[in-house]
């Protein structure tokens, strides 16, 4: 997972290439780098997604634990969860 640091470097290169391709158009080799880092910036947002949904328990209004089971076992199998 990349740090805050290097997705805001990320998305800073993917918003200059599209400021860039909308004032004059990109050559093929940016068209090629700007996809690049689309698909990086977006298996680093979807590793920390998932990162923050096994850390995630779901209680409802009575303080009861209502996290589904599938996720239970998926934090169980990552030693987040004892029970």
């Amino acid at each position: 997972m990349a740090s805050e640091n290097e997705q805001d470097k990320l998305l800073k290169r993917i918003n200059e290439l599209a400021k860039k391709n909308k004032d004059e158009g990109l050559t093929a080799e940016e068209k090629k780098e700007r996809e690049k880092l689309r698909q990086q910036y977006l298996a680093n947002f979807r590793a920390a997604f998932k990162n923050n949904l096994e850390h995630t328990k779901f209680v409802d209004k009575e303080g009861h634990d209502v996290t589904p089971e599938k996720l239970r076992k998926i934090q169980r199998e990552s030693g987040l969860r004892k029970d």
